[in-house]
């Protein structure tokens, strides 16, 4: 026998919207659901028809198919079961429309299990030496254990939790409301399943206890501000005897009194008078390995940054790349507090001075001059 368009069984034109088509299978539903209509074969086969519509027209791709090519496209799609049975899925597509009220078209509730421990996170500070170097600290973190005298039970040694009176074990009860019956957790055991007539003495009761533990951390070369580092299993512990939860150490790094750094690369300031960087010279630099020679051309402008190869962070550990620069940025400091036969000096050296001794105000002051001309044009 020829299928009913899906349009006309749920009584909705082509261009219906999906909420609109769930408001119609909700009314055919309500209609025809087996439990309304006991022994009417007839509601029971609307009720199947209206589902297994409902089915494709509420998923998109299904819909678009069924659209071109009518039933030919779905036959393989929608379930051919009867409701709840295992040949078809109107089970699941009545508990999609009315999941937030009935607790599931195929009756018997299921009892709460193991739950996972929540993950923890720790703000692990660093100096910058530590992170570029790589370090193993050891921590101190406070979190949920799993109780050592009930060994997570919650029942008193020696003893174990009992099946829940109430709801038989399942951790839900069924309420009666009208036609339908609805599915609630236990208010008794509080969907457990389990309840404890005599509490461990340790926990009272819980499963867990209150501990701080001591963590060694093992910090990779090359670390940075953001990173995380997973200790798996030291999180919080589960409860009901589920796994316990993971720890994230988040890396914050220190502002450094020198360098600055971006990625694999350091950076750092160095300040040299202007007769050094007149006449050029050598000096000495730090880096994270200790000091180095620096030469200093003659005729050094400010600003000017020379690049120490090798001299950066290591990252091949965490982010590969191989190791990085330092780049040392030539300050040239003005000096202060001159005496007066330091200004007569300076006078007699500004006197000696030409334009073509100082290249960079010379180009300063063209481009200037240029930019108030064509303001005046």
């Amino acid at each position: 026998m020829s299928k009913r368009d899906y349009y006309e069984v749920l009584g909705v034109s082509r261009d219906t919207s999906e909420s609109d088509i769930k408001k119609a299978y909700r009314r055919l539903a309500m209609k025809y659901h087996p439990d309304r209509n006991p022994e009417d074969a007839d509601a029971e086969q609307k009720f199947k028809e209206a589902s297994e519509a409902a089915e494709i027209l509420m998923d998109s791709e299904k819909r678009s198919a069924y659209d071109q090519f009518g039933h030919a496209a779905v036959d393989g799609s929608a379930g051919a079961g009867g409701f709840g049975g295992a040949g078809g899925n109107f089970g699941s597509i009545f508990e999609d429309v009315f999941g937030d009220i009935f607790g599931g078209a195929g009756g018997g509730g299921r009892r709460a299990g193991p739950n996972r421990g929540a993950d923890l996170r720790y703000v692990l500070t660093l100096d910058l030496e530590q992170a570029v170097k790589g370090c193993n600290p050891k921590i101190k973190v406070p979190t949920m254990v799993e109780c050592m005298e009930c060994l997570g039970s919650g029942a008193k040694k020696g003893t174990s939790p009992i099946d829940c009176v109430q709801c038989g074990g399942m951790g839900q009860v069924t309420a009666r409301q009208g036609i339908f019956s609805i599915q609630q957790t236990c208010p008794r055991c509080r969907g457990q399943g389990k309840v404890i007539s005599d509490p461990c003495t340790q926990c009272g009761g819980q499963g867990r206890t209150q501990e701080q533990k001591t963590l060694a951390v093992k910090v990779p070369r090359g670390v940075d501000t953001g990173d995380r580092i997973r200790l798996a299993g030291q999180g919080e512990a589960g409860s009901r005897g589920g796994p316990s939860g993971d720890l994230y150490v988040q890396i914050e790094v220190r502002d450094h009194a020198i360098f600055e750094r971006h990625g694999e690369h350091l950076y750092c300031d160095v300040p040299i008078s202007f007769i050094d960087a007149a006449l050029g010279g050598e000096l000495e630099v730090p880096t994270l390995d200790g000091r180095v020679n620096l030469k200093i051309p003659a005729e050094t402008q400010t600003s000017k940054q020379f690049r120490l190869r090798g001299k950066g962070v290591d990252v091949t550990q965490v982010r590969g790349g191989g190791v990085g620069d330092l780049y040392c940025r030539i300050v040239v400091e003005t000096p202060v507090n001159l005496s007066g036969k330091q200004k007569e000096l300076l006078q007699e050296f500004a006197e000696e001075s030409g334009e073509h001794q100082r290249p960079r105000q010379s180009s300063w002051l063209d481009g200037v001059k240029r930019f108030i001309d064509s303001l005046t044009d």
